[in-house]
């Protein structure tokens, strides 16, 4: 079911555009807190509809012939809310604070048939609604659907037209709110129900029903300040996440036994490599005996600069921005930054660092593309600036266009879209090239403990389990088993209706990827060079950044067995941001393991005359 948008373009961007003057000010949504005295009135937003197991599958609430004012005044919305497919507008539900209400008539509406049909595949599809109540999200289901029977089969489909508000207060706050529909009888809306003989009042070939809803309030003994937990302790929507000791054990071993093997193994076969080359006292190392084999022989050859050094420096920068970016996002919400009765937070705080942790990722690149000798540093920053927005842009134009087709909120309004373009034109852009500035002038000459010689030399033939799809399969897999159990609660988050808090654990199992990623580059990067091939600069970041292919073949699975996603608007914007979650996840990855493997193959070619 695609429903159209049915507002004019004045209306729908009437509480857009107000916005825009607010999005930095809104951007973290911290907020005011709301106080009621006695009879003030409490505005209620209506927000979006959707089919339940479709999460960003989000339609205006008035895409429905429900209860409408005859003008649409939206609400103001920050930056997070607008990405989120929010898209607030103020209500026909008229609600006192304190005050009780029973079975007030909303409005009476007449239904075509066409219309009956629009609500009938609504409630076929489950669709929930959102209202929205001082910030405080409440979901219902739009009607009711009942199947019984084989034979005879009996399907039922009724409309919900009456709603009970319950609403928890404290003093002169508003604390929880939610709606119920216990012990109320749904209107039919079965094949032909009411169309023919004007059921509950209606005229001939109409169906005509009355909204009316009730309002029920009681005190709460739960402070403003916590009214978050009280929201947690809800469950319209499946509740899944809980604190997962187990994922963090399983996690924590697998470092032990991969910090066992890298410390005690490797630094043991080190030892020895050590004792055996260093034989001899004199000389540097450019007079080592050429008869040996292994790693050693390889010194003059081990710092030989890679091809495309630019796209190198530009892979380098941008894993190095979606670490401080990732870094800065989980500490911000370990400091409590991210409250959830505010939607869209955490993407306000995204958009607003990747814009400003643009200058990581030009200072990175070029200062490193300097230093190997690159000449082309203004194509190095124009590379690095595109790696990752170009793609974003390209999987957004594709999504954006499935949802504007289908009328969802999720696409983006032009002043949403020309505000992000100018978000990036100017800041993120300009800061790249800043940041490219400041590398360029500040990069020192390339650390290397043994000089390179003219002419290369000749790589042996390798067995096949030193191949780089073996070492890709090897380091991408071990990452990804160690946050394996953890990225299924990530993407019931994402993909789902969780309010993610545990950021403490989130933060442990990055450490944990992190460090299984460096250890993994060191173990595959020594065994690479004692085959007597020195190609390791692209081979390291390949191997633990390939975990972005395993996880990507997890969102397919999670889509095919974990979810009940369907359909072309969900699976486009579900299949599209998974790829380039994927990219995150190898840049960053990638970035690590190149570190890694560059400090170790430094440390072990310094330490190789020790006396």
């Amino acid at each position: 079911m695609t429903p159209r948008l049915g507002l004019s373009g004045h209306q729908y961007s009437t509480g857009v555009r107000r916005y825009c003057v607010l999005a930095l000010c809104l951007m973290f949504q911290l907020g005011w807190t709301a106080s009621y005295k006695q009879g003030d009135s409490v505005t209620l937003y209506v927000n979006k509809v959707g089919p339940y197991h479709n999460p960003q599958e989000t339609y205006h609430y008035y895409t429905l012939p429900v209860c409408r004012p005859d003008q649409v005044r939206h609400k103001a919305l920050s930056l997070g809310e607008v990405l989120d497919g929010d898209r607030m507008a103020e209500s026909l539900y008229n609600i006192h604070f304190r005050e009780n209400a029973d079975r007030q008539t909303l409005c009476q509406k007449t239904l075509t048939e066409k219309e009956v049909e629009q609500l009938r595949e609504a409630v076929e599809e489950l669709f929930y609604f959102e209202f929205v109540l001082d910030d405080i999200p409440i979901w219902g289901f739009v009607g009711y659907m009942e199947e019984s029977g084989f034979l005879p089969h009996s399907h039922k489909v009724g409309l919900w037209t009456h709603l009970d508000f319950n609403i928890e207060y404290n003093g002169d706050s508003v604390i929880f709110a939610n709606v119920s529909v216990k012990d109320v009888k749904p209107v039919p809306l079965d094949e032909g129900a009411g169309l023919s003989q004007g059921s509950m009042g209606g005229a001939a070939g109409g169906l005509t029903v009355t909204h009316t809803y009730s309002v029920r309030w009681f005190e709460s003994p739960l402070p403003h300040s916590r009214r978050a937990e009280r929201l947690r302790d809800y469950s319209f929507f499946p509740k899944t996440l809980e604190i997962h000791w187990l994922s963090i054990i399983n996690s924590l071993v697998l470092v032990v036994l991969l910090l066992g093997f890298v410390i005690i193994i490797l630094m043991r076969v080190l030892k020895n490599d050590f004792a055996r080359y260093n034989v001899e006292e004199d000389g540097g190392c450019d007079d080592l005996d050429q008869g040996d084999n292994g790693w050693k022989i390889i010194h003059t050859d081990v710092f030989r600069f890679p091809p495309y050094k630019s796209l190198l420096c530009a892979v380098l920068g941008v894993g190095a921005q979606f670490l401080t970016l990732a870094t800065g996002i989980i500490i911000m919400a370990l400091l409590g930054m991210f409250n959830v009765h505010r939607h869209g937070a955490i993407n306000s705080a995204a958009i607003v660092l990747y814009a400003l942790t643009s200058c990581v990722s030009g200072y990175c690149s070029c200062s490193f593309y300097t230093q190997i000798h690159g000449q082309r540093w203004v194509w190095n920053i124009i590379l690095t600036s595109s790696l990752f927005s170009a793609p974003l842009f390209l999987t957004w134009s594709v999504v954006n266009s499935v949802h504007w087709w289908s009328g969802s909120t999720q696409a983006l309004p032009a002043s949403t879209v020309l505000l992000l373009l100018g978000a990036w034109m100017l800041v993120g852009f300009p800061l790249t090239v800043i940041g490219g500035i400041v590398g360029k002038n500040r990069a020192g000459s390339f650390q290397a403990p043994c000089r390179t010689r003219n002419i290369p030399r000749q790589i042996p033939q390798q067995p096949w389990y030193k191949h780089t799809a073996v070492h890709m399969a090897i380091g991408g897999f071990l990452p990804f088993s160690a946050i394996s159990v953890e990225l299924y609660y990530i993407f019931a988050t994402v993909w789902g209706r969780e309010h993610y808090t545990l950021y403490g654990i989130l933060l442990c199992v990055f450490a944990i990827l992190l460090s299984v990623g460096a250890c993994i580059s060191v173990a595959l990067t020594y065994f690479l060079l004692s085959g007597e091939d020195y190609r390791w600069w692209w081979r390291s970041v390949l191997s633990t950044g390939s975990t972005g292919i395993f996880i990507f073949v997890y969102s397919v699975f999670y889509y095919r067995n974990r979810s009940s996603m369907s359909g072309a608007v969900q699976s486009v914007e579900f299949f599209g941001y998974s790829l380039l979650t994927a990219l995150v996840f190898s840049l960053m990855l990638g970035t690590v393991s190149f570190l890694a493997s560059l400090a170790f193959i430094r440390y072990i070619y310094r330490s190789l005359k020790m006396d």
